[in-house]
């Protein structure tokens, strides 16, 4: 996922990366299972800089927060970087990314990842009555299981630091 961007005269330049499960899995951490996402990126290489737009479509298939069953879910969007150079260490933020004068290509790997992760709604569930009807079932003896009327207790010491 690498722009080789040394040797190229000023101008516009477009390249499509597209992101499967293969690029997915090398994110150990990653809670995306699997992926179909398009991302065109626009660059417009200048003399000391380059302005990168990149265009996101595509859906992701991660797990759901509810049932731990698979959902599928879109990811769209557009996001911007812009490239410079100098002498000193290499840097990595959201808009901004500060290269060695020597570099003759950037990794947008980071990047992307990051694109479509941050896409993702903080409670990824299926919607009403799709869930995983057995776990769904299990959930709801296991949140009985308290008599009525009993409080947890950790709740009733915070209840006196009023």
């Amino acid at each position: 996922m690498t722009i080789r961007f040394s040797g190229l005269k000023p101008g516009i330049y477009t390249y499509s990366f597209t992101l499967a499960r293969e690029f997915f899995d090398e994110w150990k951490m990653d809670e995306i299972e699997d992926g179909n996402v398009k991302i065109d990126v626009e660059m417009e290489r200048k003399e000391h800089l380059l302005l990168l737009r990149f265009d996101i479509a595509g859906e992701v298939t991660v797990p759901c927060d509810r049932c731990l069953g698979l959902l599928t879910l879109p990811v769209e969007g557009k996001e911007y970087l812009t490239v410079s150079f100098s002498d000193t260490e290499t840097t990595f933020d959201e808009e901004q990314l500060i290269l060695s004068e020597d570099t003759t290509e950037v990794d947008l790997a980071q990047h992307l990842y990051e694109y479509v992760a941050v896409r993702l709604p903080l409670f990824r569930s299926h919607s009403e009555g799709e869930c995983d009807p057995e776990v769904v079932s299990r959930i709801a003896e296991e949140g009985h299981t308290r008599p009525e009327g009993e409080t947890d207790p950790r709740w009733d010491a915070l209840k006196q630091l009023k």
